[in-house]
């Protein structure tokens, strides 16, 4: 298990157990590292990720709380972690994606015009290596729709975008819990764009099999 995935798994036992309830206040960073044997850089990571499942509220200057969510809301809140460890469907997703989505870009390299280009080069203009988790999934899917749309075929866009869409929740965890996953993620995306551009389909192939290849290894080790 990840030590981010350990470091949330211990809060929430916290949570579960009613050492910290609804509204109340965690303990100062350091105390609370110590109390839980974490390092204080993990401790901040699942923070950050229980913040963006709306299980902790981070109020700057103030303090970090847990959201005043009725107990059992505070729980389906915290299913999707649990939901992502346990249902092993999601890697048959992975795996028709890793299918379609390669033979898609490849017939955007033969298709797709300068607009479709253009748009790709914007998206990958607006995020760099400090992008939060949530925000590079957003450009995530956007990246891929384009490339979808340029394939030419509106039956397999409408499908991938339907695939797309089902793995979302995997992908924001990994971003938050894998080391470089944000910078790694542009990388792969700026040399898929470039062979896009020099309508070179095989080799856009293999990195978008590549590409999906390493969520799909990730959730793997992970499950």
């Amino acid at each position: 298990m990840a030590v981010t995935d350990a470091a949330i798994l211990k809060i929430k036992e916290m949570i579960l157990h009613g050492e910290l309830k609804p509204g109340d206040r965690l303990p100062p960073e350091k105390e609370l590292s110590e109390n839980l044997g974490l390092s204080r850089s993990s401790l901040r990571e699942a923070v950050k990720a229980l913040e963006i499942i709306r299980v902790l509220d981070v109020r700057r200057g103030d303090g970090t709380y847990v959201t005043s969510l009725e107990p059992r809301l505070l729980m389906e809140a915290m299913s999707f972690v649990v939901d992502l460890h346990q249902d092993t469907s999601i890697l048959e997703v992975f795996e028709v994606r890793r299918i379609l989505e390669p033979a898609a870009a490849a017939m955007a390299a033969h298709r797709m015009d300068g607009s479709h280009l253009e748009r790709l080069r914007g998206c990958l203009a607006a995020v760099d290596p400090e992008t939060q988790a949530e925000d590079l999934v957003g450009h995530d899917l956007q990246f891929h729709a384009i490339i979808a749309e340029a394939a030419g075929n509106s039956y397999l866009m409408s499908l991938l975008d339907s695939l797309s869409s089902g793995t979302v929740r995997a992908r924001v965890w990994r971003g938050l819990t894998e080391n470089d996953a944000v910078a790694r993620t542009l990388q792969e995306h700026a040399a898929i764009t470039d062979a896009l551009e020099q309508r070179d389909a095989e080799l856009v192939r293999s990195l978008l099999t590549v590409h999906i290849s390493g969520v799909e290894s990730w959730l793997r080790a992970a499950l």
